[in-house]
C-alpha cells in the first residue's frame, strides 16, 4: 500500500523544491537555494505559512519589489551558471504581474526561475477578489496568464493533485539545457491552503545532473567537413560555452586548431582577455580585432549562442565570401538560425567530438597570426579610451578603466543597460571565467543592483562591482537596502549623466535632436538636482560622491576593505563615447521628415541596409 502525507498543497510543494539536489564541484547541494518572498493575500496564508515551516530547509528572502527579486533570482541562476535557481512568489495582481519583465528577461537569456505567483480562487466564490482582473470573454484567465508568452512551462494548479504532474514538469524543463528557462505555477490561493494525502515518493530526495547531449554523426561529419575546409574560421562563443563549463575545452580547442575567439556579451570571460587568440567582444559593440576577422571569416563556428543582431551586426557584419555558419547549441531552434549547418550538442561534447573529427588540422598559419596582430593592435586603441583623465566629466569609458585598474580576476562586473553594456563589452578585460556578468538579452534597465545581489549571492567568496547609470538606478534601486539587511556587500559605481544618455547618442545618430532623453531636454519647469549619495545613505550604505578619476580610484580602494554595500557616484559626460571598434546597428530612420538631419540619417541609412545578408 502506498504511503501517504497528508499536506496542503503549498506545504507539498516547498517540501518537493527541498527534496531537489544538484552536483556543484562534486558535492550535492540544493538545487534551490532559497525562495524570494513578497506576501500579499494571494500567497500569505498558505505559501507563506508552508515557507515559515520549512525556512531552515529553504530559506526565504524577503525584497523591496517584485521585479527586482525575480531578478536577483535570475542572476543567482546566471552566475551559478544554470546549475543553480530560485523561486520567486508574489501575491496576486500587481504583485504577480510586476515579475512579468523579469520573466521575460530570464525567457530570453534561457534562465531558469521558479515563479509562484498567487491566483484567484479556484472555487470562484468570492469572485472578483481583490486584485483579479477579469476577463469579459473567458473565465478561466487571470492577470498570471501574461506569464504564458514568457514562459518555458506555465500551469495553473486548480486542485491539490495537479501539483504532482505539473512540478515534475517544471523540473525537467528548468534542468534540461535546451529547454532551460522561467517556469511559472500559477497557485490559485484557495488551492494552496487544501490537503491532499500525498504519496511519500512525491517528496524522495532527487539528484539533478548536467545533460550533456552528444552531436549526431551526420551533423558532425558536416562540420567537420567544413571546419576542415576554411582558410578563415572563427569561433563565436556564447553563453553556452559558460553554462556547459567548457571553457578550458573552448581554451584547448581554439589553441591546437589556431582559431581566433570571439564573445558575444554572455559569452565574455569564456577566455580571460589576455589569451593571444580571444579578439574580444563581437558585433555592434565589438572590438575592431574582433570584427575586421568576422567580416572575412568564411566559417563561423557558433558555440551556445542564439546569434542576435547586436553580434551579428544586424547581420551585416559576416561578408566573407561562401560564408558558412555551423551552430554548436543544445537547442535546435538556436542551432539553426540563418540556415547555419546545425550541430546540436552540448557545448563542452561538441567540441570534444569535433576536436577528434578534425585531427590534426590547423586554420592556415596566416590567418593565425593576423589575429594575433589584430589584437596586439587593438590593444593600445582601448587603452587611450580607458586610460587616466583629469576631465571634470569623465566618459563612461574612463569610468570602466578606473574599475578596471582597481579589480582582481576574481571579482565580478555588473551591469545591463544604456551605454555601460558597449564600453564593457568592448574594453573590459575578465580575468575569469564568470567575471563578466551582464544582462544584454533583454536589456533591462533596472536589473543591475539586484542583479548584483544575486550574482553575490551565489558566490560570496568574489566581490561584486555593480556599474549603473542614473537613469537605471531612478528605476529600481531598492536592492541597495535588500543587500545590507541581508549582508550581501556590492560595490556600486553609479555614473550620473542626468538623463538617458546612450538613447540620445542613437537619437543623434539617426538625425534626431536631442529630446525627452536627457534632463535638460525633457519638459520640465525645474531640472531636478538628485542627491544620489544621500538617497543610497538612506538605505543604509556607505557613500560617497567623487570628482574625477582620480577620486574614484581612490574610494574604489576604500569600497573593498568597507563592510557593506558601498555606492560611489560620479558624474559623467552623457555625450563621449568609444568610436574606436563597433558596428553598424539596424535602427530604422524615418523615410519621410522635414529635417534635412533625418534624410541624410536615411540615405545612411538605405545604404547599410544593402549590406544585410539574409538568408544565405
Amino acid at each position: 500500500m502506498t504511503k501517504t502525507i497528508r499536506l496542503t498543497m503549498a506545504q507539498a510543494l516547498v517540501r518537493a523544491l527541498s527534496a531537489q539536489e544538484t552536483l556543484v564541484d562534486g558535492a550535492p547541494v540544493p538545487v534551490f537555494a532559497g525562495c524570494w518572498a513578497i506576501f500579499g493575500h494571494g500567497n500569505v496564508a498558505g505559501l507563506g505559512e508552508a515557507l515559515y515551516a520549512a525556512r531552515d530547509m529553504l530559506p526565504t528572502f524577503r525584497s523591496h519589489n517584485e521585479q527586482a527579486m525575480a531578478h536577483a533570482a535570475v542572476a543567482f541562476a546566471k552566475a551559478s551558471r544554470r546549475r543553480r535557481m530560485m523561486a520567486v512568489t508574489s501575491s496576486i495582481g500587481p504583485g504577480a504581474t510586476n515579475m512579468i519583465t523579469a520573466a521575460a528577461m530570464a525567457h530570453v537569456n534561457r534562465l531558469p526561475v521558479l515563479f509562484l505567483p498567487g491566483d484567484v480562487f479556484a472555487n470562484r466564490r468570492p469572485d472578483p477578489v481583490l486584485q483579479q482582473v477579469e476577463s469579459f470573454a473567458d473565465g478561466t484567465v487571470s492577470a498570471n496568464d501574461c506569464f504564458r508568452p514568457v514562459s518555458r512551462y506555465f500551469d495553473r494548479i486548480t486542485r491539490p493533485e495537479q501539483l504532482i504532474p505539473a512540478f515534475a514538469r517544471a523540473m525537467q524543463v528548468l534542468t534540461d539545457p535546451a529547454e532551460c528557462g522561467p517556469v511559472t505555477l500559477s497557485l490559485c490561493q484557495d488551492v494552496q491552503t487544501e490537503a491532499y494525502d500525498w504519496p511519500e515518493s512525491f517528496f524522495a530526495p532527487r539528484l539533478w545532473s548536467l545533460r550533456r547531449p552528444r552531436p549526431d554523426d551526420h551533423e558532425l561529419a558536416e562540420a567537420a567537413a567544413a571546419l576542415k575546409g576554411a582558410r578563415q574560421p572563427v569561433i563565436v562563443a556564447g553563453g553556452g560555452v559558460l553554462y556547459s563549463q567548457a571553457e578550458s575545452r573552448l581554451r584547448v580547442f581554439a589553441e591546437t586548431h589556431g582559431i581566433p575567439v570571439m564573445e558575444t556579451q554572455a559569452g565574455k570571460s569564456s577566455l580571460v582577455d589576455h589569451h593571444p587568440l580571444n579578439m574580444g567582444a563581437v558585433g555592434v559593440t565589438g572590438t575592431a580585432a574582433a570584427n575586421a576577422l568576422a567580416a572575412e571569416a568564411d566559417v563561423v563556428l557558433a558555440v551556445g549562442t542564439r546569434l542576435a543582431d547586436f553580434t551579428t551586426g544586424s547581420w551585416a557584419l559576416f561578408q566573407g565570401e561562401g560564408r558558412r555558419i555551423i551552430g554548436l547549441n543544445t537547442q535546435a531552434f538556436d542551432a539553426g538560425k540563418h540556415r547555419a549547418m546545425p550541430l546540436v550538442a552540448d557545448a563542452r561534447v561538441g567540441l570534444e567530438e569535433l576536436d577528434q573529427a578534425i585531427g590534426a588540422w590547423k586554420a592556415p598559419a596566416a590567418w593565425t597570426d593576423r589575429a594575433r596582430e589584430e589584437k596586439a593592435a587593438w590593444g593600445p586603441v582601448a587603452a587611450r579610451y580607458t586610460g587616466p583623465t583629469n576631465a571634470a566629466l569623465p566618459s563612461d569609458a574612463q569610468v570602466v578603466g578606473a574599475v578596471q585598474r582597481q579589480s582582481k580576476d576574481t571579482d565580478v562586473v555588473v551591469c545591463a543597460a544604456g551605454g555601460l553594456p558597449g564600453e564593457l563589452h568592448k574594453l573590459w578585460q575578465a580575468g575569469a571565467p564568470g567575471g563578466y556578468h551582464l544582462e544584454y538579452g533583454y536589456s533591462t534597465m533596472g536589473y543591475e543592483i539586484a542583479g548584483g545581489l544575486g550574482v553575490k549571492m551565489a558566490d560570496p567568496s568574489r566581490d561584486v562591482f555593480v556599474m549603473v547609470g542614473d537613469g537605471s538606478y531612478l528605476m529600481m534601486n531598492s536592492e541597495i537596502a535588500t543587500s545590507v539587511m541581508l549582508g550581501f556587500k556590492l560595490t556600486v559605481v553609479l555614473l550620473d549623466n542626468r538623463g538617458f544618455g546612450c538613447i540620445n547618442r542613437l537619437q543623434r545618430a539617426t538625425g534626431g535632436e536631442s529630446f525627452n532623453n536627457l534632463l535638460r531636454d525633457a519638459r520640465h519647469e525645474i531640472l531636478p538636482e538628485i542627491d544620489f549619495a544621500a538617497h543610497a545613505g538612506s538605505m543604509g550604505a556607505i557613500v560617497e560622491k567623487v570628482d574625477g578619476i582620480a577620486g574614484l580610484e581612490a574610494a574604489l580602494g576604500r569600497a573593498r576593505a568597507n563592510d557593506r554595500t558601498t555606492v560611489i557616484v560620479i558624474d559623467t559626460d552623457p555625450l563621449k563615447s568609444t568610436d574606436a571598434g563597433g558596428h553598424w546597428w539596424d535602427v530604422a530612420v524615418p523615410e519621410v521628415s522635414r529635417r534635412a538631419e533625418v534624410l541624410d540619417a536615411r540615405r545612411r541609412y538605405e545604404a547599410a541596409l544593402a549590406k544585410q545578408r539574409l538568408g544565405d
